[in-house]
């Protein structure tokens, strides 16, 4: 199992100490160094800025949003990244949720799984360099009627086949993501439900494809906290756990609420969430149960830490992407090296 690390979204008040991050994750031996992009900052600039910087590291987008690019632009992107990195870029897509696609993008959050399969369609067939011309429900390339011709990509990637990764919560949209992507990419994992919440589905879109889970990628994001009082640790996480179930899109559609349900806990979601759009964010907080805190997080000693991979290796994730948590970067810097000890110890490395 290898190790990545996620820097998160970039102004959220770490930013001088990300980059020494990611640089030392890379030393490491870290797989992939991702970012993500919501509101604030993109994810290509600052994949950029930390690849300029790296040597050996990858580095992945935790997500593009589709409804913020055209499918063509995506191609070109990647393919830049690819070519400036060294052939190190990892093309993370995802639809993002509709209060952002819709409140921020004016795109409608409509058909996501159909729009997905076009985009990566659209986006792979640019990547061959062939001439673009594509006719579906959601784009039609060139429009008809008018002065548009088929282009193709005047950029050279580095590599032939650019690693493609979708992130996925919902049952749909895991087994799409297992027939059409390279990898997925899951958030708040448990590695007990894992098997029902998740590799299930991404194994089911694979055989519907024709293939197996051999060189796919299962790749959750997982916070981490070191150190012996574990109870003190999760409750480091109660807001972050409490804002995804309880305030991440409407009452009527939240992913990561549904995600927390088929988990178990159906009353505390329903509990959290109603606290949550209350404006009650404490008593949210307050409300998130720490087994579903500790099932989702890797949190203790490094021997803790080790049995919590090894559980999460024997259920099928194949690069466990690491978020340190710590106050100052010297204990972001401890942990990352505490989740390549606790590696180690797990016969994993």
């Amino acid at each position: 199992m290898r190790l990545g690390i996620n820097l998160g979204y970039w102004g959220a008040g770490m930013d001088g100490d990300n980059l020494a991050v990611a640089q030392e994750a890379d030393r490491l031996g870290y797989d992939v160094c991702w970012a993500a992009e919501a509101y604030g900052s993109d994810a290509p600039t600052v994949l950029a800025w930390v690849a300029a910087q790296t040597e050996s590291i990858d580095v992945g987008s935790a997500i593009l949003q589709i409804p913020a690019r055209q499918p063509a632009m995506t191609a070109m992107t990647a393919a830049t990244l690819d070519s400036l990195s060294g052939g190190r870029f990892r093309l993370g897509l995802g639809v993002s949720g509709p209060q952002v696609s819709e409140g921020w993008y004016g795109v409608k959050f409509d058909k996501p799984l159909a729009r997905t399969r076009e985009y990566v369609d659209i986006v792979r067939k640019a990547m061959t360099r062939e001439r673009l011309s594509y006719e579906g429900e959601h784009w039609t390339l060139p429009l008809p009627d008018g002065p548009g011709k088929p282009l193709k990509l005047t950029v050279h990637p580095q590599r032939e086949h650019i690693p493609l990764y979708i992130a996925a919560i919902g049952p749909k949209n895991l087994e799409q993501t297992g027939e059409i992507a390279d990898g997925a990419l899951l958030i708040f994992p448990s590695a007990e439900h894992l098997e029902e919440t998740a590799v299930g589905h991404l194994r089911a879109g694979r055989e519907k494809a024709g293939k197996t889970m051999e060189g796919f990628d299962v790749c959750p994001t997982v916070p981490l906290a070191v150190g012996d009082d574990v109870l003190g640790l999760a409750d480091m996480f109660r807001p972050y756990t409490a804002l995804y179930v309880g305030g991440m899109g409407s009452a009527k559609q939240n992913f990561y609420n549904r995600l927390a349900q088929r988990m178990g806990y159906e009353k505390e979601a329903a509990e959290i969430q109603e606290k949550y759009l209350a404006g009650d964010k404490s008593g949210a907080a307050a409300a998130v149960p720490h087994q579903l805190i500790d099932q989702t997080t890797l949190l203790g000693s490094v021997d803790r830490i080790a049995e919590r991979m090894q559980a999460y290796a024997e259920v099928g994730v194949t690069t466990l992407t690491l978020a340190p948590a710590g106050f100052t970067l010297d204990e972001r810097i401890a942990a990352l090296r505490a989740g390549t000890d606790a590696l180690e110890r797990a016969g994993l490395a």
